[in-house]
């Protein structure tokens, strides 16, 4: 991990592309400001753990839903 000390105005780029800039920095809150290409996908930590909590839980689902369906035409087809 980088860890970086900037104050307000200043920033960092990433990949000649992104550029976070320092708005302003207030108690224990900082407000920064990202600017990127529009198809970057820009997300909180928070929210972006609970898609993968979520994305995981339905492809948990997808493949019992599929194993049952797997299962059903093995038993069509052999007849029971």
């Amino acid at each position: 991990m980088l860890v970086l000390t900037r104050r307000t105005d200043e920033g960092i780029v990433i990949q000649d592309n992104i550029i976070v800039t320092v708005l302003s920095v207030e108690g224990d809150k900082v407000k920064l400001g990202i600017a990127a290409p529009q198809e970057v996908r820009i997300l909180r930590k928070e929210l972006f753990e609970a898609v993968q909590v979520q994305n995981l839980a339905a492809s948990k689902q997808f493949m019992a839903a599929k194993d049952d369906t797997l299962q059903r035409i093995r038993i069509m087809l052999r007849g029971d």
